[in-house]
């Protein structure tokens, strides 16, 4: 079997005698996306930040390809992985390039490969290099500073990616849209991410894995579906919420595989839309059926009865 990207055995942190993070063990394979979920104090942050020696565990093992993190100099270990926190962390008297460009100096890269780089992340986050390169942190608005920091950290290609509630400091429609712009992102370029959030919607809609933790421990980690269907303990349970179960399934389910043959009358949504969204678009513009396209190409139709069926399956 091939080494997990990120692999942590028996890691632990005491601070005087508090154990915060006591003997977790988890592994993350490459091209993951593994969501770590707790309330505050839970030791969520904790765990993150001991992948990248900015904590020294207590006790425990954390390897990344297969090799001891300890046996690499922190400051070097640091350079190979991204790290994105809330409130972007931007050097508020650089500009946006010098701000993206920070870590690809400090390896070396010459400059034209760092104007190359710059000007790729900015146009996959759509920022118009142009427009955006030379701007100072304070022109921007708090999702473009945010996704700045992001492209910061993506900045010398590292494999993997740890994010500290990234998204916290945002408002609800600019977060939603930076979720969707960093899976679309992840999923192009494989980077592994680990992503630390108090946010159990964000963490199942982000998450290839979900890592729940309580006081220090995890109690927790599973599937999306898998955790929804079954939660360990209560205390997974209360950070799903009581009666909204079959809703968070349905958002984790997509359309794609309830198309039919037949017309439907309006605007098709697109292949891959959630069956929580399609329902409401269904609900809302009173259709019984919604059209279904994929790239401009109508593929059929997805009923309503369709839809709500799904909203019954464990």
């Amino acid at each position: 079997m091939q080494d997990p990207m990120i692999e942590l055995a028996g890691i632990s942190r005491v601070f005087g005698d508090r154990a915060v993070v006591s003997d977790v063990n988890l592994r993350v394979e490459a091209g993951a996306v593994l969501t770590v979920v707790g309330t505050s104090g839970s030791g969520k942050t904790t765990l993150l930040r001991m992948i990248n020696r900015l904590v020294e565990p207590s006790a425990g093992t954390a390897r990344i390809a297969g090799r001891d993190i300890r046996a690499v100099a922190p400051h070097v270990l640091r350079r190979g992985i991204g790290y994105a926190i809330q409130g972007h962390g931007l050097f508020p008297h650089r500009t946006v390039a010098e701000n993206i460009a920070v870590v690809p100096r400090l390896l070396g890269w010459d400059r034209r490969r760092i104007d190359a780089r710059v000007d790729a992340l900015l146009g996959l986050f759509n920022l118009d290099p142009a427009a955006y390169r030379d701007r100072l942190p304070a022109a921007l608005s708090g999702g473009e500073q945010q996704r700045i920091g992001v492209a910061r950290a993506l900045a010398a290609e590292p494999p993997i990616l740890l994010m500290d509630e990234p998204f916290g400091a945002l408002d609800p429609i600019i977060r939603r849209q930076a979720q969707a712009d960093l899976r679309a992102i992840q999923r192009r370029t494989g980077t592994t991410i680990v992503l630390v959030t108090h946010d159990m919607d964000e963490a199942l809609r982000l998450g290839d894995r979900i890592a729940v933790m309580d006081r220090g421990r995890l109690v927790q980690e599973a599937d999306p579906a898998a955790l929804i269907a079954a939660p360990a303990t209560p205390f997974v349970g209360a950070l799903l919420g009581g009666g909204d179960r079959a809703f968070q399934l349905m958002a984790l389910r997509v359309v794609d595989d309830l198309v039919e043959a037949g017309p439907a009358p309006g605007a098709p949504i697109p292949a891959g839309t959630s069956v929580r969204a399609a329902l409401a678009e269904s609900l809302w513009s009173q259709r019984p059926a919604l059209p279904v396209s994929r790239d401009g190409v109508l593929l059929g139709r997805v009923t309503r009865a369709a839809l709500e069926a799904q909203g019954a399956r464990p």
